[in-house]
């Protein structure tokens, strides 16, 4: 049991939703790109089911954090697209908590079985995670700080 960090889905997703032209492409491309990150050698392979909740509900605290930090760097008119990526880019990862608390996933079995098939975890890999991490950021912060702060 492990996923790349939602935080860094959300970091992923700031950074397509400053660079895309709109919400919906932002949404899109942010849905898409969590499986992309999800191909990519991850932290993960907890050693148990309480150090991955341990971990989980701290990431998915930071992950809401990011996620204001973010919609509020973004200049107005680019708020909605930002929040769009950052929302699409997350949203694969809802299995998580709607299994753990009502045992079923919001997805179809085959979405459940690609997304639990294209994972490559290793549990030393959490250098992985701060440096996608730092990545995302500082690449969507750059991003944003170049968006005219005034809608068009």
């Amino acid at each position: 049991m492990g996923r790349v960090l939602l935080t860094n889905h959300v970091l992923s997703g700031a950074l397509i939703g400053a660079r895309a032209p709109g919400p919906a492409s932002a949404f899109v491309a942010g849905f898409g790109s969590h499986f992309v990150l999800d191909a990519v050698p991850h932290w993960g392979k907890w050693s148990s089911h309480r150090k991955f909740m341990r971990v989980a509900m701290a990431d998915g605290l930071v992950s809401l954090g990011m996620m204001a930090v973010f919609a509020a760097a973004a200049p107005p008119g680019r708020r909605l697209t930002v929040l769009a990526g950052m929302t699409g880019a997350a949203l694969p990862d809802i299995d998580k908590p709607t299994r753990e608390w009502f045992g079923w996933s919001p997805f179809p079995r085959k979405l459940d079985r690609f997304h639990s098939a294209i994972q490559d975890e290793a549990p030393r890999r959490a250098h992985v995670e701060a440096l996608a991490a730092a990545s995302f950021a500082s690449a969507a912060l750059t991003r944003l700080r170049r968006l005219p702060r005034k809608p068009r």
